[in-house]
């Protein structure tokens, strides 16, 4: 990021930031859910076996919406896509925006050339803290490569994923939302740790670019490992599906409850 760019994008950051603090100081019902199913469409995301992420988070995504709108009356459920669909980084988080969302969530799965790593994760915007928690938001933000115009699109203030500097940045991006964000991110993880057989590896943050331009609460969720044979088993069958989406949906009920 050149240096002349990287000053307009502080800049950018101090007045998004004195915006989303205003935004946070209203008070507003907890009644739109934002679900977004990674990749999609020509992005399969990462694979694992047999089993491609951009068709496990859409299955999720989907029962999550279900279990939602089934119990949540006064929740109205937004999805990002509901097919098999490519959207952009940038337009998931308008999506969020433009309806007024009160809780953004972004499913994913996981992916290292460690075959042993695995368990689940779920961030929220703010620091890098370590290289992995690096790695992960490099893996996640290359998708904007497979945009024809992002080097146009405003949406990403001249952001290159091919530069150290470009993710690093986001170090500096202060999450108005930050405190709901941690406290549901630890809901999720603890209904992963009761729910799930899967290894919980805890709350983390890093640099999402489908995270930092969205005016609410979010998290991005890493589901599990598809590189991980065991994680595998639960992630590429509708039963292990449920089970995510259920303790994602306890989370969302927990949260719900705490932010009345």
């Amino acid at each position: 990021m050149k240096a002349r760019n990287l000053f307009a994008f502080l800049g950018s950051v101090l007045i998004l930031c004195a915006s989303f603090n205003n935004e946070a100081e209203k008070t507003n019902p907890f009644d739109v859910i934002v679900i977004d199913a990674g990749h999609g469409g020509h992005d399969p995301g990462c694979n694992g076996g047999n089993s491609r992420e951009k068709e496990v988070t859409l299955s999720i995504a989907l029962k999550l919406g279900k279990l939602i709108e089934d119990s949540l009356k006064n929740v109205k459920v937004i999805y990002t896509r509901k097919t098999d669909k490519f959207i952009e980084l940038s337009e998931r988080s308008n999506i969020a925006n433009k309806n007024g969302a009160d809780l953004f969530i972004s499913i994913h799965c996981n992916a290292n050339d460690n075959k042993e790593a695995c368990g689940t994760e779920t961030y929220l915007m703010g620091l890098h803290k370590s290289e992995g928690n690096l790695a992960v938001s490099k893996r996640e933000n290359n998708v904007i490569l497979l945009e024809k115009d992002y080097k146009t699109n405003k949406a990403y203030e001249g952001f290159d994923p091919n530069s150290p500097a470009g993710h690093i940045i986001f170090s500096l991006m202060q999450n108005a939302y930050r405190a709901q964000s941690i406290k549901f991110a630890g809901f999720v993880e603890s209904e992963f740790k009761q729910k799930s057989s899967l290894k919980s590896r805890g709350v983390k943050e890093a640099g999402f670019l489908v995270l930092w331009r969205s005016t609410m609460p979010g998290v991005l969720i890493e589901t599990g490992f598809l590189t991980s044979e065991s994680d595998r088993k639960t992630l590429a069958n509708d039963s292990g599906q449920v089970v995510m989406s259920k303790a994602i949906f306890e989370a969302v009920k927990k949260y719900k409850t705490a932010v009345k």
